[in-house]
């Protein structure tokens, strides 16, 4: 396997999981938050839900690193199938692990922290836009972070 693409709603531990899981693998690791062009942090931090063509040039530069990288996590909301479809393309591996949880079980947690840009008021529009991916590995994330990791390892072998 060469890229993973850890996916998920805001709150659902992309960040954490993905990072174990570059670790445990030793693969580099990106957080595609880390990528937003400022206009979209703008957008998120006054609570207004990106576009399809706020996130475009976004998904590109997103694939643009991962086909550079070769081997990679990236921790990524990847909400629907045709941003998963831009994310992968060109890739000679790439597979997708979906980290699902509860609404309220992610409500909880988005209460428990701060964002720096994204607002829990936006939870709805992502379970909203959400398209769960078929194919994909489900993992439930009300287990602990490394055991996520662990049923990760063990599903992609």
């Amino acid at each position: 396997m060469s890229v993973i693409i850890v996916m998920g709603v805001s709150g659902s531990g992309k960040s954490t999981i993905g990072k174990l899981l570059a670790d445990r693998l030793g693969f580099p690791f990106l957080d595609a938050d880390e990528f937003h062009p400022p206009a979209n942090v703008a957008k998120m931090a006054a609570g207004t839900p990106l576009t399809d063509a706020d996130r475009q040039p976004w998904l590109e530069l997103l694939n643009g690193k991962l086909r550079a990288q070769k081997v990679a996590v990236l921790a990524c909301s990847a909400l629907k199938e045709s941003y998963r479809q831009v994310l992968s393309r060109s890739l000679a591996d790439c597979r997708i692990v979906h980290l699902r949880g509860s609404i309220e079980l992610i409500r909880a947690r988005l209460a428990e922290r701060k964002h720096r840009y994204m607002p829990a008021s936006l939870l709805d529009s992502q379970f909203a836009a959400l398209e769960p991916p078929t194919g994909a590995l489900a993992v439930d994330i009300t287990r602990p972070p490394a055991q996520c990791v662990e049923a990760i390892v063990a599903g992609l072998r």
